[in-house]
């Protein structure tokens, strides 16, 4: 289901990712079991992270060095996923609530640090590429305006549109909403980064929508290039 581009196992030879799918579920409000694991996470990381200390965690730190290295994008002004909500929560702000599918993932990313995506699994043409952009190839990201891309970005796309920059930026095209009955998350893995520990946050993630919105989890499974 994951294709690798030749480009991509050159330059970036220690990506991985971890695919889930969550079929037959029910979008909705969000519920009061997410407010519970959400309000379970919260005092975890308050618990435990400061802004200042939030950087020297290893997978922080390997989402930072990513960036800096691989995407030439500073971290600091582009949060990778993760740190950009925990960061909210330590700064004594609320994660906005979008759907209790939505929550639940980002409940999963704040727990484990890794960034996540999901999509509309019905709207996607299989299999996905991971792959660079193209010069002036077109991209939608969520609650934004189209714009072309440079052509040096690393994107993932299936068979016909670019359904997320990767790790950081998903697509309007593909997002999930009211009328979603199967899901798919995505777990971004990038260098000096386990792909077990991917892996297990997808695993949460799936069995957060599990609890509140039903429905099966069909496949959980690693792509390492």
């Amino acid at each position: 289901m994951i294709v690798w581009s030749e480009e991509v196992r050159k330059r970036i030879p220690d990506l991985h990712l971890t695919l889930g799918i969550v079929k037959n579920v029910k979008v909705g409000p969000s519920t009061k079991r997410n407010q519970e694991i959400y309000n379970c996470i919260v005092s975890m990381i308050r618990e435990n992270y400061d802004l200042e200390n939030l950087k020297n965690d290893p997978v922080i730190r390997a989402y930072r060095d990513f960036y800096w290295h691989y995407l030439k994008i500073d971290p600091t002004k582009v949060r990778p996923a993760g740190e950009a909500l925990i960061r909210r929560i330590l700064s004594g702000k609320s994660v906005p609530s979008i759907s209790n599918v939505v929550d639940a993932y980002n409940a999963a990313s704040i727990e484990t640090k890794i960034s996540l995506g999901a999509y509309d699994y019905d709207l996607l043409k299989f299999p996905l590429h991971v792959r660079f952009a193209k010069s002036g190839e077109k991209f939608k990201p969520i609650g934004k305006s189209e714009t072309q891309l440079a052509g040096k970005e690393l994107v993932v796309a299936d068979e016909e549109k670019i359904i997320c920059l990767y790790p950081h930026r998903d697509s309007e095209k593909t997002k999930v909403d009211s009328n979603t009955r199967n899901v798919l998350i995505l777990g971004y893995g990038v260098p000096n980064l386990d792909s077990e520990v991917v892996f297990n946050a997808v695993k949460i993630a799936c069995n957060y929508i599990l609890e509140v919105a039903g429905g099966n989890i069909e496949r959980i499974e690693k792509y390492v290039i």
